[in-house]
C-alpha cells in the first residue's frame, strides 16, 4: 500500500492547484465575497482528480475527448496561480495593504492544512527513502535534512532535483510563498498602471510565459527526446515547472486582471464573451493536446485564457449564477486541503476495498478524499487561521 500511495502522490506533482484565500474578501474594505470564482477552485481540484485516475489506471475508458482533457488536469495549477494574483488584488487593492500583517495572515491561511499534510505523508516519504529504489526521491535520500529543512520552510522549489521531495504537491505552495512575499511591492506597481497599461503588461506577461517554454524547446537542454518526458528526474524540466521566477508571470498575470476588473464597470455581456472565449481556447487545447509539445501546455501557455474565465465570471453573467451555490461554494473552500490530501486518501482508500467493484471504488475514494479535505477544512484550516492571523487594530 505504500508503494501505491507514494506513486500517485508522485503523478500529482506536476499538477496540484494551489490554496487561493477569498477568506477575507468581504472584509477591511467592503467587497463582496465572489462566491463563483470559489466555486471554480473547486471545479479545477476535480479536474485535477481526472488526471489522477486517468495516469493510475483506475478510470479508464471513455471517448478520445475525455482522455485528452483528464490528461491534462496538470493545467490546474496554472489556472490557480492566475486565481491567487486576481483575488488577492481583489481583496487588498483598496486599502493601504501592511506587509506585516498580510504575510502573517498568509501564514495563518496555508500553513497549518500545509503542517498537517506533511504529518500525513511523513511515514510514507520516510518509508520509501529507506526501501524503496525510487529515482523520483534519490535528492531527498542523498539531502535528507536539507530536504525537510527547505519543505518545512517553504523553500523547496528553489532546488530543481528537490522540488518535489515529503510531499510533493506542496512545491506548488513553495511557489505561492514567492508570490506572497513580492504581492506588496507588485501591489503597489500596479496602482499607477493605467487600462491600456494593464492591457499591455497582461500580454508581456503572457508572451513571457509563452517565450520560456519556447526557449525550452528550442534548445531542449534535457535533451530533444525528453521534451515530452513525464520524468521527475530532468533538471532543466524541472526548473521549467517549479522555480518561483519562472512562474512569476502566470501570478502577475492574476495581479493584472483583478486590477483592471477594479477599473471597470460590471458588465455581465462582456463577462459572458470572456468566459465563453476562455473556455473555447481551453477545448481547443484539449482538442489538440497528443500534438501540442507537454512544456507549452503545462507552463504559463493558458494564462490568458484562465484570466478571461476569472475576469468572465467576476462580472457575474446570470447565467452563471449556479456556481453561487452554497454546497459549491464550500467544496471550493476545503479545495485547498482536497488538493494537499487527495492522493493520500484516494490511494489507500482504493486499496483498503479490494472486495468492491472497481466503479464503486474509485467514486468511493473520490468521496473519501472529498470528505477528508471538507474536515481538513473544518476542523483545522478554519479554527487555526481565527487563531493565528492578526487581530484587527480598532
Amino acid at each position: 500500500m505504500a508503494t501505491a500511495t507514494i506513486h500517485t502522490t508522485q503523478l500529482l506533482a506536476v499538477q496540484a492547484p494551489v490554496e487561493i484565500d477569498q477568506t477575507s474578501s468581504n472584509s477591511g474594505f467592503g467587497r463582496p465575497r465572489l462566491e463563483a470564482l470559489t466555486t471554480l477552485r473547486f471545479l479545477a481540484a476535480i479536474h485535477v482528480i481526472l488526471f489522477h485516475l486517468k495516469v493510475e489506471g483506475l478510470l479508464t475508458g471513455g471517448t478520445w475527448f475525455y482522455q485528452n482533457f483528464a490528461g491534462i488536469g496538470y493545467i490546474g495549477v496554472n489556472f490557480f496561480f492566475v486565481l491567487s494574483g486576481f483575488i488577492l488584488v481583489y481583496t487588498h487593492a483598496a486599502g493601504d495593504l501592511d506587509p506585516s500583517r498580510f504575510w502573517k495572515a498568509r501564514f495563518a491561511r496555508i500553513y497549518p492544512a500545509y503542517l498537517l499534510s506533511l504529518a500525513v505523508t511523513a511515514p510514507f516519504f520516510l518509508f520509501a527513502l529507506r526501501h524503496l529504489d525510487l529515482p523520483f526521491f534519490a535528492w531527498s535520500q542523498r539531502h535528507l535534512v536539507l530536504a525537510a529543512c527547505l519543505t518545512l520552510s517553504l523553500l523547496q522549489a528553489w532546488i530543481p532535483q528537490g522540488a518535489l521531495t515529503w510531499n510533493p504537491v506542496c512545491w506548488s505552495l513553495s511557489v505561492e510563498a514567492f508570490f506572497y512575499s513580492m504581492f506588496p511591492f507588485l501591489l503597489r506597481w500596479t496602482r499607477a498602471l493605467p487600462g491600456r497599461k494593464l492591457l499591455f503588461w497582461i500580454g508581456t506577461f503572457s508572451l513571457t510565459s509563452l517565450a520560456i517554454s519556447v526557449a525550452y524547446i528550442l534548445v531542449h537542454p534535457d535533451g530533444l527526446a525528453k521534451i515530452n518526458s513525464s520524468e521527475t528526474t530532468l533538471l532543466w524540466k524541472n526548473v521549467l515547472s517549479f522555480n518561483p521566477l519562472l512562474r512569476l508571470p502566470e501570478f502577475l498575470v492574476g495581479v493584472l486582471i483583478g486590477r483592471l476588473f477594479l477599473t471597470r464597470k460590471i458588465d455581465a455581456r462582456l463577462g459572458s464573451i470572456c468566459v465563453l472565449g476562455g473556455s473555447a481556447a481551453i477545448v481547443v487545447i484539449t482538442l489538440l493536446a497528443t500534438t501540442i509539445p507537454n512544456p507549452l501546455i503545462s507552463a504559463g501557455f493558458l494564462s490568458p485564457a484562465f484570466a478571461a474565465i476569472i475576469f468572465g465570471v467576476a462580472q457575474q453573467p446570470r447565467w452563471t449564477q449556479f456556481l453561487t451555490f452554497r454546497p459549491l461554494v464550500l467544496l471550493g473552500e476545503a479545495s485547498y486541503s482536497l488538493y494537499l490530501l487527495h492522493s493520500f486518501v484516494m490511494s489507500n482508500a482504493f486499496n483498503a476495498m479490494p472486495y468492491l467493484p472497481h466503479g464503486m471504488r474509485v467514486a468511493l475514494s473520490v468521496a473519501a478524499a472529498i470528505g477528508a479535505s471538507l474536515a481538513s477544512y473544518e476542523f483545522i484550516e478554519e479554527p487555526a487561521r481565527k487563531l493565528l492571523r492578526p487581530k484587527r487594530v480598532a
